[in-house]
């Protein structure tokens, strides 16, 4: 997993690691698990499942409330982190690294031009 500094983030603030041409990593972000506070359930996609953007492909339990996790990309899982079905604490505790989610085979030719890069992302942060 690279640094903050090499993903891309959505508004819903989810994270895009890009891992090759077509292919990508999403987790959520630092902010959005501070947010929630202390995770206890991860309820992960299918593997092989499809993904639409958009669409809410996971959901994450907190002490404090329920969030959907929304698709950045359309394609198809190829793996999801089931790590978290047991120790969904570790969104906590590295949500860049082993709080990832899925793995996702998009679809269609990626547009990082439709996210923000991380300097981009914090500023949106600090503005919320």
């Amino acid at each position: 997993m690279a640094g903050k500094e090499t993903l891309y983030f959505t508004k819903e603030h989810e994270w895009i690691e890009v891992v090759g041409e077509d292919y990508v990593r999403i987790g959520i972000s630092d902010y959005a698990v501070e947010q929630l506070g202390d995770v206890v359930f991860v309820e992960l996609p299918e593997l092989n499942g499809q993904m639409t953007v958009e669409e809410a492909f996971s959901t994450v339990e907190s002490v404090k409330s329920s969030s959907e996790i929304y698709a950045p990309v359309q394609g198809t899982i190829t793996k999801v982190n089931d790590l978290l079905e047991d120790e969904p604490e570790k969104l906590n505790d590295s949500p860049f690294n082993e709080g990832w989610i899925v793995e996702v085979q998009a679809s269609e030719k990626l547009n990082t031009g439709e996210w923000m890069d991380a300097k981009a992302y914090d500023q949106y942060v600090s503005e919320l």
